[in-house]
């Protein structure tokens, strides 16, 4: 196993490393706000093996603008304002959902994607906090977390290495303003759905361990069951997520890249017995099955790079500052006129979220249309 003194997270009563890796199967959506089935897959999820369960607490207003427009995914071409307005449910629903976790002896995590969600997930008292990965660069966002104490993994999907370092700079920052400074797992991901197995890189996660001084894990969005989440614990990962659904032929946004749970029982066992093996072990096990070639590629070369897939996303699936309205030239601009989305395919980037609370009371240069990014030659 690689040996890093820093590659543990307590959360809650447990300590999870590379030896007793937190195994998290993301539900996602996929439970279509329908409670009889959110509950049938988190029992389907205890059996597996899995040791968490992960929902996302969707308010559309608070990812993206209407005008996003039509959006790939794997469940074919939406329009996704749309979709994750159908999504939105009541605090009670996942206050349910998570007593329905507990008693069945897992722990419960939830992804906010703005202040309303955060909120209400803060006054649900979790253990442990979530941030996705395209909310890694959302300022606000992180600096409200910051704030609870409670231990955050942090995904960091497309991304730079400079952007993860400046999230990580909120919560010190807040440490050494006498807030109980969380600990930080970070979440090694690829953001892109499917995402193939060999553009992991997983050399990076000692790397990212090493200069960050933080446990890491890996979030997987590749189709196969094994190889990713086996090779992250050789690796030292000390969290692995992976999505999970009933069947790949449900209707959820991810259920096409997601794990039945017969595929999801062998990714459990074969995580299991990767942190029961030294590192060196399992990599030559899986040399000998899957091929070394393949393997070697899916380690990669430990540098922090945008993946092949993903670079196409970076700046867009990210967040940066939006117009909610049309805004004519010369209007002074109002907090209420602007918000901290993501961009996605067809609106134009805007700036970084830390400028969010810099641009109120400046005077519109140019014509704003209401969706667009808003941009320095704006302002």
């Amino acid at each position: 196993m690689i040996e890093n003194k820093q590659k543990s997270i307590f959360i809650g009563d447990s300590l999870y490393s590379p030896e007793n890796p937190l195994i998290i199967a993301e539900l996602g959506t996929s439970h279509s706000g329908d409670i009889k089935k959110a509950k049938e897959m988190i029992s389907a999820a205890a059996e597996t093996g899995a040791n968490c369960i992960k929902t996302q607490m969707v308010y559309a207003d608070e990812i993206l603008h209407p005008n996003t427009g039509i959006v790939p995914l794997p469940t074919g071409n939406v329009r996704l304002y749309d979709q994750f307005k159908a999504l939105e449910t009541t605090p009670e629903f996942y206050m349910e959902i998570k007593e329905y976790t507990e008693s069945k002896g897992l722990l419960f995590l939830c992804t906010p994607f703005g202040m309303k969600s955060a909120s209400i997930l803060k006054n649900m008292q979790p253990k442990v906090i979530k941030i996705a990965s395209p909310e890694l660069n959302f300022t606000g966002l992180l600096e409200t977390i910051s704030c609870w104490g409670l231990p955050v993994l942090l995904s960091t999907g497309v991304s730079k290495l400079s952007d993860i370092e400046k999230a990580i700079e909120i919560f010190k920052e807040a440490g050494e303003s006498g807030i109980s400074l969380p600990k930080i797992c970070l979440l090694h991901c690829v953001t892109s759905y499917p995402a193939p197995e060999t553009d992991y890189n997983l050399r990076l996660l000692p790397n990212l361990c090493a200069i960050f001084g933080v446990p890491v894990g890996v979030s997987d969005h590749s189709n196969d069951p094994c190889l990713v989440p086996a090779l992250s614990v050789s690796m030292g990962a000390s969290v692995i997520e992976k999505h999970f659904c009933l069947s790949k032929n449900d209707p959820g946004l991810d259920d096409p890249i997601a794990l039945p749970p017969d595929d999801f029982s062998k990714m459990v066992k074969a995580v299991k017995q990767a942190a029961k093996e030294v590192s060196e072990k399992t990599i030559t096990r899986y040399n000998g099955e899957r091929g070394a070639a393949l393997v070697e590629q899916i380690l990669g070369n430990g540098r922090k790079e945008l993946a092949p897939s993903e670079k196409d996303n970076y700046r867009r699936t990210n967040r940066s500052i939006h117009a909610l309205c049309d805004i004519q030239k010369g209007e002074v601009l109002r907090k209420e006129d602007y918000a901290v989305l993501r961009t996605e395919k067809i609106l134009r980037p805007g700036l970084e979220p830390y400028w969010e609370k810099l641009i109120e009371g400046k005077i519109a240069r140019n014509f704003i249309p209401a969706g667009e990014g808003i941009r320095f030659e704006d302002v």
